[in-house]
């Protein structure tokens, strides 16, 4: 087993062909993946996350809301993802 403090690998080896946003910086009007489909954001706002960390509280316009951590990022929809 390597040694937790070394160099790691990263998570992903290839780039996505979609656009990404950090959680932090997404704003209303923004439309972004999330549960298998494209939901719109229609309010964003801070809290603080389970581990204590900063996290992103999302409001849907489809109705709904969901937390994030501040770093995550989200996959946003392009002009041309139907």
């Amino acid at each position: 087993m390597g040694s937790p403090f070394g160099p790691h690998q990263a998570r992903r080896q290839e780039r996505l062909s979609l656009p990404t946003k950090r959680a932090a910086l997404i704003s209303p009007g923004d439309v972004i993946g999330y549960d298998g489909e494209w939901r719109t954001v229609k309010e964003a706002s801070t809290a603080q996350g389970p581990m204590g960390g900063l996290a992103v509280v999302v409001t849907w316009e489809e109705g709904g809301t969901a937390r994030f951590p501040a770093g995550d990022e989200l996959l946003l929809k392009g002009a041309d993802v139907d």
